[in-house]
């Protein structure tokens, strides 16, 4: 009697220990499950709609992107720069400058970069009434739409400019909003030296750059030229907000 139950207590113990094992194995295997879901809607919120602003620290990528609303040459410079570095970004155009550029927009395309939207006429959400503004995304929609542009998921409010009202706006058009969380300010061509400062030291991982391609950039397509090969240089893959994204968890901000 004595052997037979110390036979089935060991064989309980035993049970009981693989049984552990089993659970705990089912365990990590749901968090696993949850955290692939979890990551999905990385860009919006159970409440209200979100701005993305960041990608993921703990991933070596950084979204290098650029705004387009008008002029057509220094958008060559750029493209021959990142081109030069086997570099992809995202462009994000007006709807007007693409109508009137589709060679422009098909050349971005060709290049293997992503398009992104900034509405039609690049006029401050801010100052539109809330219509105007679904107007104004729907009339850049037909534009890319009958360019071949169909996928267009990005946009980036004319001039940055964006309250809850104009995300709930973007998002009921079914588009992201996207913002920045590196702005060297090419845009008042402080000088090449500065943007390249403000570009290299402070971008780290997870990063979205702000950078523009219309003709009023001067000194952005030359500043390039130390950035791209910098940025690489610190470990850091550049891609496009896609990319940026899909591997990782970003970050969202909410907007007052």
């Amino acid at each position: 009697m004595d052997k037979a139950v110390t036979f089935y207590t060991w064989k309980a113990e035993r049970l009981k220990r693989y049984g552990l094992v089993i659970i705990l194995a089912l365990f990590c295997a749901l968090l696993l499950w949850v955290g692939q879901w979890s990551q999905l809607p990385v860009f919006s919120n159970d409440e209200e709609p979100r701005a993305l602003t960041q990608g993921d620290e703990k991933q070596d990528l950084v979204a290098l992107t650029f705004n387009i609303s008008w002029g057509s040459d220094k958008v060559n410079e750029v493209l021959k720069m990142l081109e030069a570095h086997k570099v992809q970004a995202t462009f994000f155009v007006s709807g007007e400058w693409a109508d009137r550029h589709p060679d422009l927009l098909s050349k971005i395309q060709k290049a293997e970069h992503e398009i992104g939207m900034m509405g039609f006429g690049y006029e401050s959400y801010l100052e539109l009434k809330p219509e105007e503004i679904n107007a104004d995304i729907r009339q850049a929609k037909k534009v890319f739409d009958k360019l071949g542009y169909e996928n267009v998921r990005w946009i980036r409010p004319p001039h940055g400019h964006m309250d809850k009202d104009v995300l709930k706006r973007i998002d009921q058009e079914g588009l992201q909003a996207v913002q920045w969380s590196i702005n060297p300010r090419d845009w008042e061509n402080p000088g090449t030296n500065r943007i390249i400062d403000q570009v290299v030291n402070k971008t780290s991982k997870g990063d979205i750059v702000l950078l523009h391609a219309s003709d009023s950039v001067k000194q952005t397509p030359k500043a390039l030229e130390v950035i791209l090969p910098a940025l690489k240089q610190k470990g850091l893959k550049l891609v496009s907000i896609s990319e940026l994204v899909s591997g990782s968890e970003s970050k969202t901000s909410q907007v007052n």
